[in-house]
């Protein structure tokens, strides 16, 4: 579980801003589910009620549904990337059996002129010219010809059977890339449906006074912006420039972002172009150990690279961390810490 966020002594409540395409309005639930999150089960709905859970237990609760929402989040960001190449290949795959089959038509209409002619002037001709012509060079010459006809259709014969293959083969390959796109778009269904149930629980009554706490933004009287020029200060300074735009689910800006999506826009503004997923990012630079870290270094967290953040310097990093919150500076989380990466040009 991640460490509770600073909270400044007056705080700033977090603008929801119109990108946010889950909402932060209260919602309504039926009774049977605030029992649910508040009671343990019964039998026959028997069981005594239990206190209401105090509003520090509340926000850890809000804590670990975000963390599991940001999650969640980030698996779909693989799929999209999946989704995209297998469409993108499946595309590539047609256009090159469309262009198969053409040279193919065109292919066989050589192959068929080829043997009308080697049948009218050559095939079963060929004797009674031979034995009739009186120009010995005109014998050598229409030998030479009829040898070369024959060399010519075998070659194109063996063209348009490779021609075959090569088209049955970019037919079977579209199909399966548009059964695999397929397949991908129902797994980014999925995921979205689970994070959406969860989403529906910090919506809720129950969490209405948890979500507000939890969705304050800090700030540290020590921060300070680097004046490096690197690629990864300069990224850094872009993303600093995004403190209190809303995390929303799949979004890379301009106003609103995932944590991974802060990342990709920061460097798009500085050339450099990033998957939208941490655990394509995570393999995309230079890794780096803790003791190196300089200002722009991603910084990753969890055992399945779920998170990431752009490390600021003094134990600091920009993120846009979960559902709820707004992209904010805060402490690197250490306790959950996995790794950094450099993004060199």
């Amino acid at each position: 579980m991640r460490p509770r966020r600073y909270v400044p002594s007056e705080p700033r409540k977090a603008r929801p801003g119109p990108g946010r395409i889950w909402g932060r309005a209260a919602t309504v639930i039926g009774a049977a589910a605030l029992a649910s999150l508040v009671l343990p089960a019964g039998v026959g709905g028997a069981a005594p009620a239990q206190p209401m859970p105090t509003l520090k237990q509340l926000v850890a609760q809000a804590r670990v549904l975000s963390n599991e929402i940001n999650s969640l989040n980030e698996q779909a960001n693989g799929l999209k990337i999946q989704l995209a190449q297998a469409r993108a290949e499946a595309d590539v795959a047609q256009r090159t059996y469309t262009g198969d089959l053409s040279r193919l038509g065109a292919g066989k209409l050589a192959v068929g002129q080829l043997a009308a002619q080697s049948y009218m002037n050559g095939g079963m001709a060929t004797s009674l010219e031979l034995l009739t012509t009186s120009s010995p060079q005109m014998l050598i010459d229409r030998a030479a010809f009829m040898q070369e006809v024959q060399l010519e259709n075998g070659d194109q014969v063996s063209q348009i059977a490779e021609g075959v293959a090569a088209a049955q083969r970019a037919r079977d390959s579209a199909a399966q890339q548009t059964k695999r796109a397929q397949q991908l778009s129902a797994q980014i269904a999925v995921k979205q449906r689970q994070a959406q149930s969860k989403i529906r629980i910090l919506n809720s009554a129950v969490f209405k006074k948890a979500m507000a706490v939890f969705s304050q933004t800090g700030q540290y009287p020590d921060f300070r912006v680097p004046t490096a020029n690197t690629i990864g200060a300069q990224a850094l300074r872009w993303a600093l420039t995004r403190r209190g735009d809303p995390y929303v689910w799949g979004a890379a800006g301009p106003s609103s972002f995932d944590c991974s999506g802060l990342v990709l826009w920061a460097y798009g503004k500085v050339g450099i172009s990033l998957p939208h997923f941490t655990g394509d990012q995570w393999n995309m630079g230079i890794h780096v150990a803790k003791s190196q870290l300089e200002p722009g270094d991603l910084v990753f967290f969890y055992a399945d690279i779920g998170h990431v953040g752009l490390y600021i310097g003094n134990g600091l990093m920009v993120d846009a961390p979960d559902f709820g919150e707004d992209v904010q500076v805060q402490p690197v989380m250490w306790n959950v810490y996995a790794g950094a990466v450099r993004i060199v040009g």
